[in-house]
């Protein structure tokens, strides 16, 4: 599938996620895992680095940034660079952390238009789905409403007893643990 099939393909449902549709969501993720993945292990190898295990890595981080940075969508660009732009800083950060420099990875998006979708990898979305599953049911019930169903914090507090202070404290420290999952998978057990 070409890049331009592929956002003719994702900017619909991806504004049906934005609005509120789960479904629509899950499906954007599906399918923009197999490009990401597809592009993440491409340049990891082009870096020098070819293990799966960290493609799949710098993958859950770009899955918790698009999810987490949805709301800085602009409707008028196209959601495949949008995403690609992301899973970039994403890769540059892993490369940073690691030692390495990204001097010799590519900006436009040729790399992203070559990189075949990986579909061998496992679903990324399991993999947020253990991430949501480590943290305390509280904690859990609250980013379900607020992140995922899009209720207010005011309404997810209201809901689960607490102060929307306490709340957004939660949702924040939830967030972290998450990343924190995410970025541990693969180099131990999970």
């Amino acid at each position: 599938m070409s890049l331009a099939e592929l956002e003719t393909q994702l900017c619909p449902v991806f504004l049906a996620a934005l609005a509120g549709d789960a479904a629509a969501y899950r499906l954007f993720l599906d399918t923009i895992s197999l490009r990401l993945r597809g592009y993440l292990r491409q340049m990891l190898a082009r870096a020098g680095r070819s293990e799966p295990s960290e493609a799949e890595d710098v993958l859950q981080e770009t899955l918790l940034a698009l999810h987490l940075s949805r709301h800085t969508y602009d409707p008028a660009s196209p959601v495949t660079a949008w995403a690609h732009a992301i899973a970039r800083y994403k890769l540059v950060d892993h490369l940073r952390r690691s030692g390495r420099h990204a001097a010799n990875l590519p900006i436009d998006e040729e790399a992203f238009q070559l990189a075949a979708p990986d579909s061998a990898a496992p679903d990324a979305r399991l993999d947020l789905e253990r991430a949501m599953q480590a943290l305390p049911d509280r904690t859990r019930a609250l980013i379900d409403r607020v992140k995922l169903q899009g209720t207010s914090v005011a309404e997810a507090a209201n809901a689960a007893g607490m102060t929307e202070t306490a709340a957004k404290v939660a949702i924040h420290r939830g967030l972290q643990a998450m990343a924190k999952f995410l970025s541990k998978r693969g180099t131990g057990p999970a």
